[in-house]
């Protein structure tokens, strides 16, 4: 067999293989996991500016969403047509009555706990009843976060996944807390 041979088998080997990867990492992220960059101050203090987060994709997609969850999301289109993801906190879920008043959010006539919110909200939000297949979500930094109290609910359909790890810086590295 000739070097000139061997040469390209060897080069067909390894575009098989960059093949393969490209392929598996595409599958990956667009149905499994993908990694997302934390690009405003909205989820202070849970989640830093910059910050590196794992959003689940699929498992999130076999379980039920619950209160205090991280997701990430596409906004509305009359809200922000960049198509950067965003991401908030569920903090009321279908059927459920919210509001805000006094610094309170109050989920069907009782106080919500939150011991992740930087501060209290400034603002009022009166009571509605979330639909079916939407949620109401805000950010943890109350105050400066562009949430369901300015825009509405969140359609079900819009959710991309939980944002379950920060990897990212590596001293923060770790679980995120509901």
């Amino acid at each position: 067999m000739s070097t000139k041979t061997n040469f390209g088998r060897t080069i067909l080997s390894y575009l098989e293989i960059v093949l393969f990867a490209l392929i598996l990492s595409w599958g990956l992220r667009s149905v499994v996991v993908e990694a997302s960059v934390i690009p405003t101050p909205s989820m202070l203090p849970t989640i830093q500016l910059q910050d590196r987060v794992i959003v689940d994709k699929l498992l999130f997609k076999l379980s039920e969403i619950e209160r205090g969850d991280i997701i990430v999301f596409h906004p509305l289109r009359e809200v922000d047509e960049s198509g950067v993801p965003w991401i908030k906190r569920i903090i009321a879920l279908p059927g459920e009555k919210v509001e805000i008043k006094g610094g309170i959010v109050i989920i069907n006539g009782t106080e919500l706990s939150e011991p992740y919110e930087l501060e209290k909200p400034d603002y009022t939000f009166e009571e509605i009843i979330v639909p079916e297949n939407s949620y109401f979500v805000l950010g943890d930094n109350r105050n400066n976060s562009n949430d369901s109290h300015k825009w509405g609910v969140l359609p079900a359909e819009n959710i991309i996944g939980k944002a379950s790890l920060r990897y990212w810086p590596l001293n923060r590295f770790g679980y995120l807390a509901r």
